[in-house]
C-alpha cells in the first residue's frame, strides 16, 4: 500500500470521507454499496481518534450538502 504523508495523507481522508458520503446519498442502485464499506474501513484505519473523524464527516458534510451543520 502506498504511504501518504502530511498534505497527501490530509487530501485522502478528505476524499474518502466525501466519496462515502456522496455513495451514502445516491438512490437505490447506483449506490455501491462494496465500494462504500471498503471506503469506510479504509478511512477508520487512517483516522486517528473520534475528534479527527468528527472534523472529516463535518468537510464532507460542507462538500456534500454545501451546509456547515
Amino acid at each position: 500500500m502506498a504511504e501518504f504523508t502530511e498534505r497527501d495523507l490530509h487530501l485522502v481522508k478528505k476524499a474518502l470521507a466525501i466519496a462515502v458520503l456522496a455513495i451514502e446519498r445516491q438512490p437505490g442502485p447506483l449506490q455501491s454499496v462494496s465500494d462504500q464499506s471498503d471506503m469506510k474501513a479504509l478511512l477508520d484505519d487512517l483516522i486517528e481518534n473520534d475528534a479527527e473523524l468528527a472534523h472529516y464527516a463535518r468537510v464532507a458534510r460542507i462538500a456534500v450538502t454545501g451546509e456547515p451543520d
